[in-house]
C-alpha cells in the first residue's frame, strides 16, 4: 500500500514562497497522477495542481497559475509544489493525493484520488 508524506508546510509572509513536498512510499508507475489538494476553514477541498511524473503532464487551477509549479523528481518518488507570490488566501491545509491517470478535466476531483497523505500546514499572513 502506498503512503504519502507530504512536509515544507509553514508561515510566511504575503509575497513569500514556500515548496512543498509529498513523498511516496512503494511503487509507482507510468499512469500515476499526483495531485495537490487544499483546504482553508471553513472551506470545501479544492485542486491545486496536479501532474503525470513519467509524463510530465501538468495541470493548475486558474487561482494558483503563474504562481505555483508542481515538478517530481521520480527517483525519489517525490513530487513537489514551489508556491510563490502567497497570498493570505492561500492559507490551509495542504495535502497530496495519488490516483490512477488524470486529464485536464477530472485532475481537479478529490473524489477520484483514493491515497492521500496528512497534510501540511500553509499560513500567508498580510
Amino acid at each position: 500500500q502506498v503512503q504519502l508524506v507530504e512536509s515544507g508546510g509553514g508561515s510566511v509572509q504575503a509575497g513569500g514562497s514556500l515548496r512543498l513536498s509529498c513523498a511516496a512510499s512503494g511503487s509507482t508507475s507510468s499512469s500515476t497522477c499526483m495531485g495537490w489538494f487544499r483546504q482553508g476553514p471553513g472551506k470545501e477541498r479544492e485542486g491545486v495542481a496536479a501532474i503525470l511524473p513519467y509524463r510530465g503532464r501538468t495541470y493548475f487551477a486558474d487561482s494558483v497559475k503563474g504562481r505555483f509549479t508542481i515538478s517530481q523528481d521520480i527517483a525519489k518518488n517525490t513530487v513537489y509544489l514551489q508556491m510563490s507570490a502567497l497570498k493570505p488566501e492561500d492559507t490551509a491545509m495542504y495535502y497530496c493525493a495519488q490516483k490512477i491517470w488524470c486529464d485536464s478535466t477530472d485532475w481537479v476531483n478529490p473524489d477520484e484520488y483514493n491515497i492521500w497523505g496528512q497534510g501540511t500546514q500553509v499560513t500567508v499572513s498580510s
